[in-house]
């Protein structure tokens, strides 16, 4: 009877070790299943791990790796961080935002300002003081408008005009970035603008002054180009000539003289 019961105890053992086994297999496979549909719906994005300043140079401590739905993931996205490695910030890039390609461009060569140009934009800097540089609050990043000023020689008035909006503030003197947003006067500024309104302010000022204004970024309004205002013409009086006078006769009688018109 002890043996029987015995033997009922080990087969009942091994039954219930097979049943477990069978079970956590099961549990297994099924959480491999899911974890595979996760991983499916799942693609690596490249973020950023700190705050990246406008013109800083991306380097490895920048970056940052993460799991996101593939819905999230929109074209331009960065998700290798070879692909970001060394490019300069064209923009102000906030800690743990996802990298997207248009917001940084290639540094191959060169200075770093020269990355920051658009296509098709140059880059030309004009002398400042403290007034025509908006008080020190020009900073990388800002957008400016560009007042001409001449003065007509003849009559003495000045005549000022708006002859470019929008333009973008590469640097400030030799920083294509600043720490803060605290005004800093500086001697000179460099603009990026296209060859045409390069020509235009080149133009503005060697024939009088000019001034920058500070505009608000969110301002879209824009306009083309266009050249400083010429000066007035000088206005041509012309005077015609008095009619001439008609002739007269001297008439002398005795002592007497007299002068009368004759009738032509």
């Amino acid at each position: 009877m002890m043996k029987k019961r015995g033997f009922l105890l080990v087969v009942l053992s091994i039954l219930m070790g097979v049943g477990a086994a069978w079970v956590a297999n099961n549990w297994v496979q099924l959480r491999s299943g899911q974890m595979a549909n996760v991983n499916a719906n799942e693609v690596t994005v490249v973020t950023a791990a700190m705050a990246i300043p406008y013109g800083v140079k991306v380097e490895e401590r920048h970056l940052n790796t993460v799991m996101v739905p593939t819905t999230l993931a929109t074209a331009g996205v960065i998700t290798d961080p070879a692909e970001v490695l060394g490019a300069v910030a064209t923009e102000e890039i906030m800690a743990g935002e996802i990298l997207m390609k248009g917001r940084f461009s290639s540094h191959d060569a060169g200075s770093t300002l020269a990355s920051l140009i658009a296509d098709n934009k140059r880059a030309i800097s004009v002398r400042v003081d403290d007034v025509v540089g908006v008080a020190g609050f020009l900073l990388p990043g800002n957008y400016v408008d560009v007042l001409a000023t001449r003065l007509e020689r003849t009559s003495r008035i000045a005549t000022t005009k708006t002859v470019l909006k929008k333009i973008r503030v590469l640097a400030v003197d030799q920083k294509a970035r600043t720490d803060d947003s605290e005004p800093v006067v500086v001697r000179a500024v460099t603009l990026e603008m296209d060859p045409k309104e390069s020509e235009i302010l080149t133009k503005s000022m060697a024939e009088g002054t000019i001034q920058l204004t500070l505009r608000n970024p969110n301002d879209d309004e824009v306009m083309v180009a266009e050249e400083a205002p010429k000066p007035a013409a000088p206005k041509v009086v012309v005077r015609r000539p008095a009619a001439p006078a008609a002739p007269q006769v001297t008439i002398i009688r005795g002592t007497e003289q007299t002068t009368q018109k004759t009738r032509g």
